[in-house]
């Protein structure tokens, strides 16, 4: 029922009003972020990708907390985790201290017997299991189609899980110890700065969800993702995460039906409305991060890319012709984001003509995703680059081959006049053709 809504907004976000320096042209072009970010929410596929998490969740949350405890347990550090599992669980309301304490108690007898034994190939599996299912739904919003390995994923998730504890515990010692530090305690003495230090400490859970957030959007996607994007989705979920909890905490304290309804069960089940918000925020942030380092998709969202026969033989050779063309001579050498913004497609189209042509050994990626040609492009034909833009298949099945004499000659006939047109041609003779 929203589509109309949406083809109408698209039109005035994309129309001639949107084009030019004026302030109203530069804030319709601001407001694509949130369209296009509302859009997708619309249209339910980052909310199932919420849903399947706070499955994911509700297996390995103990699980988490028990390896946690059993490596800050080594540091003596253990007891500093139930600080962000309250913070985790504060929008909750009053039952926040109770499922805290629940959690915690759970976490402490399972992490007592696991080190050493069976269960912790078990406890290992359900966490990195997690994790890949976090990776998959980050890599689905940054339309990534190649996961990780799975010895990278086995190595980087280890390392996750074992430095990770140890690096929040660090950073919140350290930022209790500045705080009682006698400088920052005499400055806190004086009227003003006083009042900025307890503006500090009230924003600061926000300001450490707001940096979880950004690591994470940097560090999950398995694609290069730059600062700025990281950080304007992190910031924008910092802010919907504090909002969000404000709401949800009042809505819990001042909702009574949730109490009568489901009695006993009320805390699960604000614990599980909580944990799917959380899931959405994350998610959202994620997306934005994704358009503003590539703002070519803003238009099209998560719709999937159908591109003619046409366009995609266009796309090829132009492709081919561009990294041909900077690796003949000497220029700085092309990545799918940056023939993303030349060609202005987006990047996912790029990405499924490179691909074909890497698997024909026609192109290849260097250790820093530079495209090069993967032979001399005086071997390279035209009408090879054609032929793979061509046959890419859909992965549908084909026809079962009827013969039909005046479709199939006007089909041969069409076939010869195009090869012909290429003959022996090569890339090399396209690049040094005259303009």
């Amino acid at each position: 029922m929203l589509e109309p809504l949406w083809r109408l907004l698209d039109h005035l976000l994309w129309g001639a009003r949107a084009v030019g320096a004026t302030p109203l042209a530069v804030t319709l072009r601001l407001l694509r972020y949130p369209y296009a970010v509302l859009r997708d929410l619309s249209r339910g596929q980052v909310n199932l990708r919420a849903m399947g998490l706070v499955y994911a969740t509700l297996l390995s949350l103990v699980p988490l907390l028990a390896f946690s405890f059993a490596v800050l347990k080594v540091f003596g550090a253990h007891r500093e985790l139930e600080p962000v599992v309250l913070e985790f669980f504060r929008p909750v309301g009053r039952s926040a201290t109770a499922l805290t304490a629940r959690v915690m108690e759970f976490a402490d007898s399972v992490s007592s017997g696991i080190v050493g034994s069976v269960g912790l190939a078990l406890l290992l599996w359900t966490l990195i299991g997690t994790i890949q299912k976090v990776e998959d739904s980050f890599n689905f919003l940054w339309r990534v189609e190649q996961p990780r390995s799975f010895g990278r994923r086995i190595a980087e998730y280890l390392s996750l899980l074992v430095l990770g504890p140890l690096l929040l515990v660090v950073f919140l010692g350290l930022a209790h110890s500045a705080i009682q530090s006698a400088a920052v305690q005499t400055l806190a003495a004086l009227p003003l700065l006083d009042r900025l230090m307890a503006l500090g400490l009230a924003i600061a859970p926000y300001a450490m969800v707001t940096a979880i957030f950004t690591g994470l959007y940097m560090f999950v996607p398995n694609t290069s993702v730059r600062a700025l994007p990281a950080l304007a989705g992190g910031l924008a979920a910092g802010v919907l995460w504090a909002a969000t909890g404000k709401v949800f905490t009042e809505l819990v304290v001042y909702t009574t039906r949730l109490t009568v309804v489901y009695a006993g069960f009320a805390i699960i089940v604000a614990a599980l409305l909580w944990t799917y918000l959380g899931w959405l925020i994350l998610l959202v942030g994620v997306q934005l991060s994704f358009y503003v380092q590539n703002p070519s998709y803003l238009r099209l969202g998560l719709t999937e890319l159908r591109l003619s026969s046409v366009e995609l033989e266009e796309l090829a050779l132009k492709v081919m012709f561009l990294v041909g063309s900077a690796h003949t001579r000497g220029e700085v050498r092309w990545r799918v984001n940056d023939l993303a913004r030349e060609l202005g497609m987006p990047g996912i189209a790029i990405s499924q003509v490179v691909s074909a042509l890497e698997r024909a050994g026609m192109l290849t990626a260097n250790d820093r995703e530079q495209l090069v040609p993967a032979r001399d492009i005086g071997h390279i034909r035209l009408r090879d680059i054609l032929e793979v833009a061509r046959n890419q298949r859909s992965g549908h099945a084909t026809a079962r081959g009827l013969a039909v004499p005046e479709v199939d000659a006007l089909r041969a006939s069409l076939e010869r006049a195009w090869r012909e047109r290429c003959g022996e041609r090569t890339l090399r003779d396209l690049i040094e053709a005259p303009a």
